[in-house]
């Protein structure tokens, strides 16, 4: 029986808001069993404004999220990952760090809210609907009998719940 938590990698190229809400999104879902973090292969230094906004207006926490790079992670003394998911298109295609434990990973991309034009109104609905997808994926990720499925299976499931 599993003691500790499930430890899980949202990436992202800038890890401004994509990753940043999947990273909060997980940590208040997810309970005891999960434990999440967030990185970008090309990180812009700042999180997103309106992705601390919209995590503040579904309930979350919207403090202590800093945007970093995924080099943080391979250091010595980082988190041994059990599964790490991309949300970004340009960061699926690049080359990772090679992770210790040979974590399950699976591309769950999202159209980027920050590219979104328009108004404050129109770019806040975009976050709003990143959010939403993000969020039903990761439920049911967290829904997964994790236990009792094989990587083979794992793999595909993740990878189905990415089309969602």
């Amino acid at each position: 029986m599993r003691t500790t938590p499930y430890n899980v990698l949202f990436i992202c190229t800038g890890n401004s808001a994509r990753s940043i809400m999947a990273e909060g999104l997980l940590n208040e879902t997810g309970g005891p069993n999960f434990r999440a973090w967030s990185a970008g292969s090309h990180p812009s230094g700042v999180v997103n404004p309106f992705a601390v906004t919209t995590l503040r207006r579904m309930g979350l926490p919207d403090a202590d999220y800093r945007s970093k790079s995924w080099d943080e992670f391979s250091e010595p003394g980082a988190p041994h990952f059990d599964f790490i998911f991309t949300v970004c298109d340009n960061a699926a295609g690049e080359a990772c760090p090679l992770w210790p434990g040979q974590p399950i990973t699976a591309h769950w991309g999202v159209p980027d809210p920050a590219a979104a034009a328009g108004d404050d109104r129109q770019r806040s609905e975009a976050f709003v609907d990143a959010a939403m997808a993000l969020k039903r994926r990761i439920e049911l990720f967290i829904a997964l009998p994790l236990k009792s499925l094989d990587d083979i299976a794992l793999r595909h499931e993740l990878n189905e719940i990415g089309k969602q």
